[in-house]
This record gives structure tokens, C-alpha cells and sequence, in this order.
């Protein structure tokens, strides 16, 4: 193992680029604390040339459309290469809002009820509005970092908006008052509870990116009972959707203390400031330890592997 290097992949050419570019230079910096480390900047959707199955284990540091749909995942199975992180698979499951809901529904676990339609297609009809209520969460289905995501009064204001959505799979969401809190996952076990309060508005892309406009409690101060059901909620959705190795889980907690489940991101923004971080924190861990943790699973597979192709 003293040969192995890890190759973080970062860029890509969607919406999530530059987010992708920060986790994966935070990510990259942790990482050398205890590995050699290679960085891989692309630009599309292929893997990087350079990649060497005998001696690299991927940590794919990247977000949105090709990192978090199964896309890399499913190229880095192909060519025999040991990756970090959720399967082709899960990935895919995961990527697509709705479908996790009905999954992890299907498990036991309550989601928030939301409706799935697309542009240009047919917009949902007023008893589907009826049945959400008066205020609604609306985002694209399958897309990551809260991009394109905004709050929407009444129904009326909804048609409007509708008439000019560019062409997607969208989702609208019932918008649940309350609290939002996210759950890290490592090892298939749960980390601290993190308390969002974005100062004014939802938790969107400018309030999830600027500084200052979101306060952050972690860990979370919630009643025991509640901590229990989020803990078990998010355990029992990440083995219900196939997540391996790491992920984090976002819930809203309504007014009289329910909790709702909302996603699960399993290539979570990763800098020393951002969630999964903060939730690790919460159990005594650094960046750099970590970002160790996080890659060790890999590292076991790809030593398997190797010992697999010795005996054979």
C-alpha cells in the first residue's frame, strides 16, 4: 500500500463546478496529511487521463450532473478503478429527489410530500396544488447544492412561475415550517445533528454560498426524542437507498417537533466550513481526520482487489 496515491477529481463543466473545484482543493489539502495525493481537474464527462488503476484509489470530489448521478461512478466501475463513496447505483437512486422520497418512504421513514412533473409536459393540476397546501419548495429533481431552488406563495403565483420554467423534471414540495437540520453519515452510522438557520429567505444557493447569511448549530439543540428519530430516520434511509461509505441526510422538523425527510447528498460539499465537516465535529473529528476516514473504505477495496489479482 506504501505506492497507492489518492486522486481527487474536481471541475466537471455544470452549475456545480466552482463548488466542486473548492471541496475538492479542501479535500485534497486534508487528504495530505496522511497520503500522497494527485488532483485531476476536468472539464467533461469522462475520466481524467493519468488514472492508474494499479496505484490510484478516486476520491471524486465532484457535484451535480456526472458526480452525484452514478455517471463517474458507473466509468470508474469500467475500468476497474476503487473509488470513495455511494455505487453507480445508489447514486443514481439518490441524484433523483422523488424516487429516494418513495424508497425511503417505503421504509418507514416520513418524507415531505411533493409532486414531480416536467417542462414541457404536463404541469400538475390544481387538485395536486390543493393537496400540498398554500406554500410550496420548487426545485429541480435532479440537481444538487440547492441550484434553482426558490419558495413560492399561493397557488396562483405557482401557475404563474410554471408558465416560465426552463425545461427540466422539476419537483414542487410542500413547504414544511419549521426547522431544518442535516445528519452526516460515515460508515453507515450517524454523526451530529446540524441546525440550518438561514437570516431570512430559504436555505437557497446564495444563502448556502455567502458568508454570513446562514447560522449553523451543531450540534443541534433538540430534545433527546427528536435526536433519536432523526438518527434512526437517517440510518434507515441511507441502507434503504444503498449509500456506502458517506453521505449527508437533510430533514425538516416542523412546528410541533415531527421530522421530515427531505434528501440525502452523497457527495456532500466538502471544506473545512461545510456540513458533513461540521456533523463529524460533533464526534470529535478534524478535517483532516476526516477526510481520512472518508477515503479508508476505498483504500480497503482497492487492497482486496490487489490481493484478489495476487492469488488468482
Amino acid at each position: 500500500m506504501n505506492d497507492v496515491r489518492i486522486a481527487v477529481i474536481l471541475g466537471g463543466s455544470n452549475e456545480e463546478r466552482e463548488v466542486s473545484l473548492a471541496t475538492g482543493q479542501a479535500v485534497a489539502e486534508a487528504l495530505k496529511y496522511n497520503f500522497e495525493v494527485d488532483i485531476f481537474e476536468i472539464e467533461g464527462e469522462e475520466l481524467p487521463h493519468g488514472l492508474d488503476r494499479d496505484r490510484h484509489v478516486v476520491f471524486p470530489a465532484l457535484h451535480g450532473r456526472f458526480g452525484e448521478d452514478g455517471g463517474i461512478q458507473s466509468l470508474l466501475e469500467e475500468a476497474g478503478i476503487a473509488y470513495a463513496g455511494t455505487g453507480p447505483v445508489g447514486s443514481r437512486l439518490c441524484f433523483a429527489k422523488e424516487e429516494t422520497k418513495a424508497i425511503v418512504k417505503a421504509a418507514g421513514v416520513r418524507v415531505a410530500p411533493g409532486v414531480l412533473f416536467n417542462i414541457p409536459g404536463q404541469l400538475p393540476g390544481y387538485e395536486e396544488i390543493d393537496r400540498l397546501g398554500p406554500s410550496f419548495i420548487l426545485k429541480p429533481d435532479r440537481q444538487g447544492s440547492s441550484v434553482r431552488l426558490c419558495k413560492v406563495e399561493g397557488a396562483e403565483n405557482l401557475q404563474d412561475l410554471l408558465q416560465r420554467l426552463e425545461p427540466d423534471e422539476w419537483l414542487m414540495e410542500k413547504r414544511i415550517e419549521g426547522r431544518e437540520i442535516t445528519v452526516g453519515m460515515l460508515h453507515g452510522k450517524s454523526l451530529g445533528l446540524v441546525e440550518i438557520r438561514p437570516r431570512g429567505g430559504s436555505y437557497d444557493y446564495r444563502h448556502k454560498y455567502t458568508k454570513g447569511l446562514t447560522e449553523y448549530l451543531f450540534p443541534a439543540p433538540v430534545e433527546a426524542a427528536l435526536e433519536r428519530e432523526l438518527h434512526q430516520a437517517a440510518e434507515c434511509a441511507y441502507a434503504a437507498c444503498g449509500c456506502r461509505d458517506f453521505a449527508r441526510i437533510d430533514f425538516m422538523v416542523n412546528e410541533e417537533g415531527a421530522s421530515y425527510f427531505l434528501e440525502i447528498n452523497t457527495l456532500p460539499g466538502l471544506t473545512a466550513t461545510s456540513l458533513l465537516p461540521m456533523s463529524a465535529s460533533c464526534h470529535g473529528y478534524d478535517f483532516p481526520a476526516l477526510a481520512r476516514e472518508l477515503i479508508l473504505p476505498a483504500l480497503s477495496r482497492f487492497q482486496m482487489a490487489e490481493a484478489a489479482t495476487v492469488i488468482e
